[in-house]
């Protein structure tokens, strides 16, 4: 059996990292309080590329464990981090790009002559980014809160370790599987052999 020990530490250090990354995001997003804080489309649109290449990490982490057929190691507590994770992720996206649309109306407006009517819905669409953008960054936290709150409880118990331990001891979050013993040999059993007749 192949010796994992030390797979545990690269897996917490891997959630920490796309953690990281969504964490590095979120302090990009801002939310303006004025209009002319309005990130320009040029920088809106390399952040929502940013989010859409970061929720497809979320889906190749997965796929890269789930395809992963190593009996000694089980990516249960990994996986599910970041299937977790993939929640308020896509609610980022969701929100992104509700403001996203928002940047395009005040892009195809910006020329257009002022009048009471457009000012208020310049207005409306101001504080649909402005909520939106703040529910980002509310989304993208919880990402990252929930990635790291999952490399915390990660157990990094050695295999040798965890096999020596009882099954009431073992950690419920550990990626290590115990190798799995052969039956124990029963009693050999010998064919049924009539004895000859002898005939009279």
């Amino acid at each position: 059996m192949t010796d994992h020990t030390g797979r545990a530490g690269l897996e917490k250090d891997e959630l920490y990292a796309v953690a990281w990354e969504f964490d590095a995001l979120r302090e990009q997003i801002t939310v303006p309080g004025v209009s002319s804080g309005l990130p320009d489309l040029v920088t809106a649109s390399g952040q929502l590329a940013t989010l859409t290449g970061l929720v497809k990490d979320l889906s190749d982490e997965v796929l890269f464990r789930a395809v992963d057929e190593d009996p000694g190691l089980d990516f249960g507590p990994v996986i599910y981090a970041y299937t977790s994770a993939a929640v308020p992720a896509g609610r980022a996206m969701e929100n992104y790009t509700e403001a996203y649309a928002q940047f395009g109306f005040l892009r195809r407006f910006a020329e257009a002559p002022g009048s009471a009517d457009l000012d208020d819905v310049r207005q409306a669409a101001f504080h649909v980014v402005q909520e939106r953008m703040e529910l980002v960054r509310d989304d993208l936290r919880e990402v990252s809160d929930t990635l790291r709150g999952a490399a915390d409880r990660l157990d990094g118990t050695p295999p040798r370790v965890l096999a020596a331990l009882s099954r009431s001891a073992r950690p419920p979050n550990s990626i290590y599987r115990l190798p799995v013993e052969p039956p124990a040999p029963g009693p050999v059993r010998l064919a049924y052999t009539p004895a000859p007749r002898h005939g009279r």
